[in-house]
């Protein structure tokens, strides 16, 4: 990555947020623009751009993203979320920072988009 993403600002301090969880791996955090009454975001601290490029070592890094997003939405009570990784300009990613959206709080539409 060739720009510092806002994302990557908030990793490393130069933007403040009240942290959901943070470990040597991810950080979480409520997301600024919510589009339900529940919607944080999960992000890696490995500056990867998108799903597009995860290889075979981000396995086990996907996994974990997904499970403290998992812990994060049992810990508030959720039955019910949406999870959303945007890839790419057209599928409405805006931030090239690999993020995972939980969603929750209101009834989710079908199809999303």
């Amino acid at each position: 990555m060739t720009e510092t993403t806002i994302f990557q600002k908030i990793i490393n301090g130069d933007i403040p947020c009240k942290k959901l969880h943070e470990d040597e791996f991810c950080i979480a955090f409520n997301d600024i623009d919510a589009q339900a009454p529940v919607h944080f975001l999960v992000i890696p601290k490995e500056p990867i751009q998108s799903l597009l490029e995860c290889v075979e070592k981000d396995k086990n890094l996907l996994g974990h993203l997904l499970f403290i997003g998992s812990k994060i939405a049992k810990s508030k009570n959720l039955n019910n979320w949406r999870t959303v990784i945007n890839t790419g300009k057209e599928s409405g990613q805006t931030v090239f920072h690999l993020h995972i959206h939980f969603i929750s709080g209101r009834k989710m539409n079908w199809p999303p988009g």
